[in-house]
């Protein structure tokens, strides 16, 4: 019930809107490019869109086109801000909202 609660405060803030659907602009040019530059199907450029941004890189996937390659370094130096800034947010929202519970003694 926690979690549902953080989502919706979290979606009723404007600043953490935007910031969510830059993440999800950012994760969709990816999956576009790839698409079209490597010839990959939708769900592997969206795999290795969120992969790469997430750093977890598990290197199944990686460009085979000089276009792709280049890409994707500007990709990765964009992008990894982006995702990290999204990701520090709902970590600092989540820990706001607790804290709160906290100093009204749990009757939030």
């Amino acid at each position: 019930m926690v979690f549902f609660r953080t989502l919706f405060s979290f979606l009723r803030d404007k600043e953490y809107r935007d910031l969510l659907l830059t993440t999800g602009v950012t994760i969709a040019v990816g999956s576009v490019v790839y698409h079209y530059l490597e010839g990959w199907t939708w769900i592997d450029s969206i795999y290795f869109s969120v992969i790469t941004l997430s750093t977890i890189g598990y290197g199944d996937f990686s460009p085979a086109t000089v276009g792709g390659k280049l890409f994707t370094i500007f990709y990765i130096v964009i992008g990894i801000g982006i995702i990290l800034s999204f990701i520090n947010a709902i970590y600092s929202h989540y820990s706001k909202l607790i804290k709160n519970r906290q100093n009204n003694g749990g009757n939030s």
